[in-house]
């Protein structure tokens, strides 16, 4: 690496969101366009940066900074250049020169330590005088801070979020508990924050590293969907983190729980450790469902009543020309006599039919009926299937990112217990996919009165978010459920939704390509994969299910290894957008970003904007939030700027800096637990081997499933065999069927 120091004479650009700087530096009489995170700095100040000269392909040689630091004025014109730039507000360059003439060399001492003094020039007041100062201070602190944060590995990036949160308080949080970090900073885990405190010199066994410890441990089992953790597992897991004994961590539980950063509940022979936000979560879904069923009298209709309500219903199913069975037709009337109901049943089994019943009985009843779903092409997709508006549920409860920016780890809506949503209905769809934290803010936006219906295939795989909540809610048995089962002759002629089926009753499949639209190819090598995956993404499905390439999806249960998300996405990349002089690319560690290329969101994201522009560049639509699963296309990508856009579904933008590119990764193939949800027109799963708890029937009935029109496995036969065969799944560790259980 190599050191320039110099002034600065000019800033070309500035991002003031993560402090990306373009500027150039005056160094000993030559000019050095140099580019980093920066933020803080100004005009006229003199740095002292560390990096390499790089060639840019349109920009030509810059010095990537990778560290800096702003150095004292070495003499008087530095002084006056620095009090001339503008960085000071309120100074111009005729009162910078007074102040300069006056003191000398001795100019910025006089306003660090005797502010006072500036009166002695005129057309300064003392008002003016302490503004200067406060500014000068709050200039240098913001530097010392970055400066100090750069000592313990912390990019700049990360250390403004850190300055952003405590200001000059971060001296005394760092070293007195590094490990609030983990707790209070977006993008600061539990590693950064152990690595910090192992600097500073933090013992390994300290009450604050055992606390944090336990909280991360506890995130960890979040991630992985649990709501909770039994204690021994806790105690386990935190003990390999932390590398010491689990009998130094178990008495930092119960204080944990004191704190109310915990909830400990014994039940079951078993103790239970929570993060007390999902418990309270799962207790309040189970008392708001209560309220909500209960606000409408479950009294059994009189027979003359229910017998009306069936005629109604045939009377629509006539007009409609469909042909509901009497469990469908059940499930209609149920959804009249209780406040919440519940609607599950597999692919072709007439979910559809009965939703779009229920939608026409309380419409002719003159009630207002909302439709959600978890994902934007799930809510596309409902909306196609009943020729109604759904929305997603974050739209419908009116996303505040605004609100958000108070509180980034935690979303906000305008819809909430003070402004419920105006329905006498609500229909939400794919309910599979919904995690405890979105079901609770929709409970919470439902005003007493109003029907609940939740519709989803409790046999797919559990929400990517902590919890279970469909499968929960049914365990439960509090409230009327109805499972659709009977395969109906349209969709039974659909091997997709035959096998599908067979798939999740641990029955074998034809694999003897005697299909339309199911197919199978034995292949045992993995390079012969990757050439049978293109070859049917680039020539043989796109005219098969008419649809273009990018639609074709492909599938795998994995993000490492040969046919691992990571692997396949680089190699599919290279065929299906190749690069090219005309498109723009960037790079995020390995992986490379170019324009035209699918991608998708990896986290849920409340306050990025989005914007919707016509052909003429006017804005038509704009709001905020993109979230886990979100697929789009890359259409720019701006070095100067350091920008990415992306546009997702119904023309969405969105400006992502290239520091916030973690967010996004290539999406030619993904995971079958991010494809829930959707629906492809052909999906490709490659399927050879892999660990036994992974590779099993949940995951195969979910995968077949996400096909419209035609499913390809490319693989092993003995794989897909074993997988129909291994019943086993991964428990997830949730609470609100108890939580249910008790209050009813």
């Amino acid at each position: 690496m190599e050191r320039i120091k110099g002034y600065i004479d000019h800033i070309i650009y500035q991002n003031n969101g993560n402090g990306y700087t373009v500027l150039e530096l005056i160094c000993e009489g030559d000019s050095y366009i140099c580019v980093g995170n920066m933020r803080g700095i100004t005009q006229g100040e003199s740095i002292e940066v560390e990096g390499d000269f790089v060639e840019h392909q349109v920009y030509g040689e810059q010095f990537k900074i990778v560290s800096y630091q702003v150095v004292a004025p070495e003499d008087i014109d530095d002084m006056l250049r620095y009090l001339s730039s503008g960085a000071i507000k309120g100074v111009g360059a005729a009162l910078a020169g007074r102040i300069v003439k006056k003191f000398g060399k001795d100019t910025f001492r006089i306003i660090d330590e005797e502010p006072e003094r500036l009166v002695e020039i005129k057309g300064i007041s003392e008002r003016i005088a302490r503004e200067i100062a406060s500014q000068m201070e709050e200039r240098r602190g913001l530097r010392e801070a970055m400066m100090y944060l750069q000592k313990f590995g912390i990019s700049n990036t990360l250390a403004l979020k850190i300055y952003d949160t405590y200001g000059m308080s971060l001296y005394q949080v760092l070293q007195e508990n590094p490990y609030r970090l983990a707790e209070d900073v977006q993008g600061v885990g539990f590693k950064i924050a152990d690595e910090i405190a192992a600097k500073i010199g933090i013992h390994t066994d300290s009450d604050y590293r055992i606390r944090s410890g336990i909280l991360y441990t506890l995130l960890q089992g979040a991630n992985d969907g649990h709501t909770y953790l039994p204690l021994d597992l806790l105690l386990e897991r935190a003990g390999q983190l932390l590398e010491i004994q689990p009998g130094l961590i178990a008495p930092q539980v119960p204080n944990l729980s004191m704190e109310h950063k915990l909830y400990i509940k014994k039940e079951e022979g078993e103790t239970k450790v929570f993060a007390s936000n999902f418990y309270y979560a799962e207790l309040n879904c189970a008392r708001m469902l209560k309220e909500i069923n209960q606000s409408l009298e479950e009294t059994e209709l009189l027979p003359s009543i229910e017998n009306q309500i069936r005629k109604r219903i045939m009377h629509i199913d006539e007009n409609l020309q469909l042909e509901l069975d009497e469990i469908q037709v059940q499930a209609v009337v149920e959804s009249t006599k209780h406040g919440v109901t519940i609607l599950s049943g597999g692919p072709g089994t007439g979910k559809t039919t009965t939703i779009n019943t229920m939608i026409r009985y309380y419409e002719s009843e003159g009630m207002d009926i909302f439709l959600a779903a978890p994902t934007g092409r799930a809510a596309k997709r409902m909306t196609e299937a009943t020729g109604y508006e759904a929305r997603t549920i974050h739209r419908m409860l009116e996303l505040n990112g605004a609100l958000a920016q108070e509180d980034r780890r935690h979303v906000q809506f305008e819809r909430n217990e003070d402004n419920p949503l105006e329905a006498d209905v609500i229909i939400v769809d794919e309910m599979s996919m919904v995690d405890i934290t979105i079901f609770q803010a929709l409970l919470k936006a439902i005003s007493m009165g109003t029907r609940l219906i939740l519709v989803g295939d409790m046999d797919q795989l559990p929400s990517v978010g902590p919890g279970q909540v469909l499968r929960d809610l049914i365990v439960s048995e509090a409230f009327p459920t109805v499972v659709l089962k009977k395969i109906y002759r349209q969709a039974g002629e659909s091997d997709i939704v035959v096998n599908a089926h067979k798939i999740n009753a641990g029955e074998q499949i034809a694999l003897d390509n005697k299909s339309k639209d199911f197919f199978f190819l034995e292949r045992n090598d993995v390079n012969v994969i990757y050439k049978h995956m293109v070859q049917l993404i680039t020539e043989k499905l796109p005219r098969y299910v008419g649809a273009e390439s990018m639609d074709i999806q492909v599938l795998t249960p994995m993000r490492k290894g040969a046919l691992g998300v990571e692997t396949l996405n680089g190699i599919l990349q290279e065929y299906l957008n190749p690069p090219a002089p005309e498109k723009k690319e960037h790079a995020v560690g390995e992986m490379v970003f170019r324009v035209g290329d699918k991608v998708m969101q990896i986290r849920n994201n409340y306050q990025i904007e989005w914007e919707v522009v016509s052909r003429y560049g006017i804005p038509v639509d704009s709001g905020t939030g993109v979230f886990n699963g979100d697929v789009g296309t890359v259409v720019e990508i701006n070095d100067y700027a350091q920008q990415m856009v992306v546009e997702y579904e119904e023309h969405k933008k969105v400006v992502y800096p290239f520091v916030g590119l973690d967010e996004l990764e290539l999406a030619y193939a993904v995971t079958i637990h991010k494809s829930q949800g959707s629906e492809y027109p052909a999906v490709i799963l490659p399927l050879l081997s892999g660990p036994r708890m992974l590779f099993n029937r949940n995951l195969l009935y979910t995968a077949v499933t996400r096909a419209k029109g035609c499913v390809t496995i490319l693989g092993s036969s003995q794989t897909v065999r074993d997988m129909i065969d291994n019943a086993q799944v991964s428990k997830r560790f949730t609470g609100l069927a108890d939580r249910i259980r008790e209050l009813n």
